[in-house]
């Protein structure tokens, strides 16, 4: 990969011959966890504006209908997040010469409170093209990364580390977007409510709404105006979703079901893909690859959500499964094709599918990628219940760097199918009730229990050795076998992730506190050593839109699991009346959540919210030191099995995350606001 400077430009095409489309990254890291930004892209013309308000693409407006640009949204990396893009120059417009790629953030928080800000640009099939890194980021609060630009034929990356402390609104005016800023609400501090607020409250507490209008040329209609960013101080956070704004009407399922016209329980609603006649692992998997595969094809939000991340153009999308290809004296029949037409051009992939708990076999997939260089095929996917992790990958294969035709090998999980299909069908929307319905009886043949594919289920032959030896004291601190528990650790947090973020309709994320030149084994292999000596696997992770990053601690000799978030208190508060603040906040939340107060980052008076809620001054510290902020916990057993029965641990840590958020932290957004704004 190459590595450019603030201002250097650099041809795709002399880098690259797959440089058709390209995937533009987005990374940065954050020392507390907490740091993000939104991705957006411009599309100008050659006067260096956008052309209508179809060329602005952000959060609400992920895709453009010709495909050229798709937001892949944030994936988690050794070291931090990464926001991707989808850019299929083939299918840019003529009249577009620069395609713009900025990021911007909200609630006052400032680029150069975040690390390890870079740009990168791959082609089709996953290879670094170019890099850039920003160094030089301070109080700005929106940055153009770097552009694509026209030359000729030819399309160019240019690194342009431009900052604005104006935020979104100003980088959007630079480029013909008017921004009008709804001003007519007070600024001031709003006081947390004593109860939940009424919907037309909290609706009239929306402040500082920013909209976007796209001029009219003379003559032309009125300008249309899009809604960018509502920042409430009486909303919570947490519940202030971000809906892709589109020009045609989505359809998604109603989030209450009809009423039911069975006489009783016994009654089963026929389906499309029944599962209960499956008996062996080869019908489960031939099931499943025609079930997905024939979905994709017929929804194409799914297909191209699926396969924009594999450099797979926007086209024609046709899937075939048990396709015999020549190879030796045998033809191998790989579990499925995709084969997407664009332009005359085909992109072609080989899936190779696993479920329930059979591993991924590095020389069967080592034959497909063998297979795909020879016939000239792009990618080899591979899909199963494992998640991939940045270090360790799923399968060891061997890239012959000799050939010229580069395959690139890919992981999805059946985790990931099911987010996917999820955000689709419950918060952004597909074209028609059709598809809507498709994707339902998908995720109701995925969830099923004799379909095989319920993701990361197991946590692999070494946690009952490794949970053994942390109970009896026995294990050595340089056990490679804490290194795989640790990695599956990492792979349920990941699933744990999705499966929040697809009920929520929110990106959920890890946050990994490392830097970005970090090596993912050593780290790994140090959290295994803390694990021998303390018995205890942590993590970290955050949701979209809210500020507490929720930790998440399973103590193996106790046998729990502990949630907790840490909120600040208030500057200039009173100490009484922000834990009496505090606790009505939490008035319904568990009874048995810990409330304990923080003095200069040491531990303070605790208790349960039971007991503290007639007496809110037992929180406080009896030398009259204010508190600097409250730590809320939830405690319960983690599960005795491997993961795969309802006490399974993977079940116990999913629920606990699963009522913590729930119980807990979507009552914290009035909280949030009001110590965002002191502080």
């Amino acid at each position: 990969m190459q590595e450019i400077s603030k201002g250097a430009n650099v041809s795709l095409t002399a880098l690259s011959e797959d440089a058709g489309a390209v995937v533009v990254s987005l990374g940065w890291t954050s020392a507390t966890g907490a740091g993000d930004a939104d991705v957006s892209v411009l599309l100008l013309d050659e006067n260096g504006k956008i052309r209508s308000e179809n060329d602005f693409y952000f959060y609400n407006n992920p895709a453009a209908a010709d495909g050229s640009v798709q937001l892949l949204g944030k994936t988690p990396t050794a070291n931090g997040d990464e926001d991707r893009i989808s850019v299929d120059l083939t299918a840019v417009p003529e009249d577009v010469t620069r395609i713009v790629v900025a990021a911007s953030q909200y609630g006052g928080a400032r680029f150069g409170d975040l690390d390890d800000l870079r740009m990168t640009v791959a082609d089709r099939s996953g290879e670094p093209l170019v890099g850039y890194s920003i160094e030089d980021a301070g109080v700005e609060t929106a940055f153009i990364f770097g552009e694509l630009y026209r030359r000729a034929e030819d399309w160019k990356f240019r690194a342009v580390g431009q900052g604005y402390e104006t935020g979104l609104a100003g980088l959007a005016t630079d480029f013909g977007i008017d921004v009008e800023e709804d001003t007519d609400e007070p600024q001031g501090s709003a006081a947390v409510p004593d109860g939940p607020a009424e919907p037309a409250a909290a609706e009239a507490a929306v402040s500082g709404t920013v909209a976007v209008a796209v001029l009219p040329e003379e003559g032309a209609a009125p300008a249309v105006v899009v809604a960018v960013e509502a920042v409430s101080a009486l909303v919570p956070a947490q519940t202030r979703g971000r809906a892709p704004r589109t020009t045609k009407k989505k359809v998604t399922l109603p989030k209450v079901a009809r009423k039911s016209l069975a006489e009783n329980d016994s009654w089963r609603t026929a389906r499309l893909f029944p599962v209960p006649s499956l008996k062996s692992d080869k019908e489960r998997e031939v099931r499943a690859t025609s079930v997905l595969l024939s979905v994709m094809a017929q929804v194409p939000e799914l297909g191209r959500r699926l396969t924009a991340g594999f450099g797979a153009p926007a086209g024609r999308m046709q899937t075939f499964t048990e396709v015999p290809l020549p190879h030796g004296d045998t033809p191998k029949r790989p579990d499925g094709v995709i084969r997407v037409e664009r332009a005359g051009k085909l992109w072609t992939a080989l899936v190779e599918t696993k479920t329930h708990g059979n591993p991924l076999k590095d020389e069967q997939v080592q034959q497909y990628m063998d297979i795909a260089a020879r016939r000239g095929y792009e990618a080899v996917i591979t899909l199963s219940n494992d998640v991939a992790l940045d270090g360790s990958p799923v399968v060891d294969v061997k890239i012959d760097g000799r050939r010229k035709h580069k395959v690139s090998l890919w992981h999805l999980s059946w985790a990931e199918v099911a987010h996917q299909a999820q955000m689709l069908i419950r918060h952004e929307g597909v074209g028609n009730a059709a598809h809507a319905w498709l994707l339902q009886e998908l995720l109701e043949y995925l969830h099923h229990e004799n379909s095989g594919c319920h993701g990361f289920q197991n946590m692999g032959p070494a946690w009952v050795p490794v949970r053994k030896g942390i109970e009896d004291e026995t294990i050595s601190p340089d056990d490679v076998r804490a290194v795989d528990v640790v990695e599956s650790w990492e792979r349920l947090i990941r699933q744990v992730c999705l499966r929040l973020g697809g009920e929520l309709g929110q990106k959920a994320l890890p946050v990994q506190r490392t830097r970005r030149e970090s090596d993912p084994r050593a780290r790994r292999v140090g959290a295994a050593a803390a694990l021998c000596a303390d018995g205890r696997l942590s993590a970290e992770l955050r949701i979209d839109g809210t500020s507490s990053v929720i930790a998440v601690t399973a103590d193996l000799r106790t046998g729990k699991v502990r949630t907790s978030v840490d909120i600040p208190a208030p500057e200039g508060s009173y100490p009484l009346a922000t834990a009496k603040r505090l606790l009505r906040v939490l008035a319904e939340a568990p009874a048995d959540l810990h409330v304990q107060s923080l003095v200069e980052g040491e531990n303070g008076p605790r208790g349960t919210l039971e007991r503290l809620r007639p007496e809110p001054g037992d929180l406080l510290p009896k030398d009259g030191s204010a508190p600097t902020g409250f730590r809320l916990s939830l405690i319960k057993g983690m599960g005795n099995t491997r993961g795969n029965t309802e006490s399974g641990f993977i079940r116990g840590v999913d629920d606990a995350v699963d009522r913590f958020y729930h119980g807990v932290v979507t009552h914290l957004g009035a909280v949030e606001a009001r110590g965002g704004r002191r502080g």
